[in-house]
């Protein structure tokens, strides 16, 4: 099995766990005093897509550099190639029916995995032009895909393949009833991470390359189309914000990665921030490693699986995620 960078780690021996910082003191009660960030895994060139599997009590992630996905056995502790190779997929989620959902950077296209393991295209081109490197995703109720469209995977060879961008960067969604593809956000650099609110009527998307700082923006859902774009959250400084997720409160979950500027403390600031739902900081896990995405998961949906750059991360928290 390929391997990248090995990443050492001790879980606190103190209760409650330092890393656990609480800033606003609403967040104390989503604590659990007994409960330490856990290392599952290490030597990835960089996690992403974590999924959970509760029918079957695993983890699915990707490994984007070394074109794999990952398999995180919550039984034994396992872990094992799932699927290599893996066109460089990056985030995923299940659809209604419980099938995973990829995005995939090589072949510049959403897929669905059918329950014998076919694969089948879910978009790939918009208007005749090639998608750009799709990032992240999620269903709604509906049964409709959202998901957005950087162009991360075609600057380089690391993540896909150099390619030219052939659309703007975008957030689309996948119309259930006839498969449809719509262009919903058109304005934003390099959206990424995305997550809607527990009634739904609210989309959360970052936007990972906005200047001066990195930004998640708030829409509301009007049936298939989104209005009422509004400010977040600012990151307020250099760090970056990336893959996102929301509990059942409504609080936003965000993967975190410090400045990397000289004379920076990126290693203080990695890891991930939690907001209220309206954009009021309460918390920060604070990790050696920047977070790219995360997500709930367990027996109890209460336990928070952080996908870090070089290693898989978990915390068992007192809250649970939507979906």
């Amino acid at each position: 099995m390929d391997t990248g960078p090995r990443i050492d780690f001790t879980p606190n021996q103190r209760l409650p766990d330092p890393c656990i910082e609480v800033v606003d003191a609403r967040f104390a009660p989503l604590r659990l005093f007994s409960a330490t960030v856990e290392q599952l895994a290490t030597g990835f060139h960089w996690a992403e897509g974590p999924v959970w599997f509760g029918d079957g009590r695993f983890l699915l992630f990707s490994d984007i550099p070394n074109n794999r996905i990952l398999r995180w056995d919550d039984t034994s502790g396992a872990l094992s190639e799932y699927r290599k190779p893996s066109n460089n997929a990056n985030g995923h989620t299940r659809d209604r029916q419980g099938r995973l959902l990829s995005c995939e950077h090589l072949t510049r296209r959403v897929t669905r995995t059918e329950y014998d393991g076919r694969i089948t295209v879910i978009a790939d081109k918009y208007k005749g032009k090639r998608l750009n490197s799709p990032n992240d995703i999620v269903c709604h109720s509906d049964g409709a895909i959202w998901f957005t469209d950087p162009s991360f995977g075609i600057m380089s060879a690391w993540e896909g393949e150099p390619a030219k961008q052939e659309l703007a960067h975008g957030v689309y969604r996948v119309d259930p009833a006839t498969g449809d593809l719509a262009l919903a956000i058109d304005d934003l650099e390099a959206p990424n991470g995305l997550a809607f609110s527990p009634d739904e009527r609210v989309l959360y998307v970052v936007e990972s390359l906005a200047k001066p700082h990195r930004r998640i923006w708030a829409y509301d859902v009007d049936g298939v189309s989104l209005k009422n774009k509004r400010l977040f959250v600012d990151a307020g400084g250099p760090g970056a914000f990336d893959g996102i997720k929301v509990d059942t409160s409504g609080n936003v979950w965000c993967g975190f990665g410090g400045s990397s500027a000289p004379g920076s403390n990126a290693a203080r600031d990695d890891g991930v921030v939690v907001y209220d739902p309206q954009g009021v900081k309460l918390g920060h896990i604070h990790l050696p490693e920047r977070c790219a995405n995360l997500c709930f998961g367990g027996a109890k949906m209460n336990r928070l699986f952080m996908a870090s750059s070089h290693s898989l991360y978990a915390l068992y928290v007192n809250a649970r995620g939507c979906g």
